[in-house]
């Protein structure tokens, strides 16, 4: 079967899922017609996608970042958030099309943009959502990236979020 740059047993990313890995390679008939899929198994979701491998890169499969990307997600993470202006309809569409995207810097900016609320106990329930959205998906693949547990992962980009906010007020005091 042709693999399209994946193999069995690679770390990918499925952009709207997240981290998961090629369990294998399988043949399906779908209408009569003969498909080549892989076989991804998503372990936090609990969850296995079947993606035809002629199509992979077309739905945006691609193999986890690599320690530069991350620390560009970082500087993301820790740069000064947007301020939150317009309708929030059309903001929590916005977020959700950046997580779904799979981008790593496009969710920082959406962890970044939403963590200045993320103590304030009237905050809305959907911003609530998509903040844990974005968290779950960048600490996933960030754990897969530094070879770390997911519950690390969260702490760690907590506390990358947490001293990049005490250094921006720090700015404005």
């Amino acid at each position: 079967m042709t693999s399209v740059g994946f193999k069995v047993g690679d770390t990918v990313v499925y952009p709207s899922h997240g981290v998961g890995q090629i369990t294998s390679e399988e043949t399906q008939i779908v209408g009569g017609s003969q498909i080549n899929v892989f076989v991804i198994s998503l372990n936090k979701d609990k969850l296995t996608l079947r993606v035809p491998i002629k199509r992979a890169t077309a739905v945006g499969l691609r193999q986890i970042s690599t320690h530069e990307y991350i620390d560009s997600m970082i500087s993301t993470l820790k740069s000064k958030p947007k301020s939150a202006k317009g309708m929030w309809s059309k903001r929590a569409q916005e977020y959700e099309m950046k997580i779904n995207s799979g981008d790593l810097i496009l969710i920082a900016e959406v962890l970044r943009d939403l963590f200045r609320n993320v103590e304030d106990p009237d905050r809305s329930y959907s911003e609530r959502v998509i903040f844990e959205a974005a968290l779950g998906r960048l600490a996933g693949e960030y754990a897969a990236v530094e070879d770390i547990d997911h519950k690390t992962a969260v702490e760690k980009i907590k506390s990358i979020l947490y001293n990049s906010e005490s250094s921006i007020m720090a700015v404005l005091v």
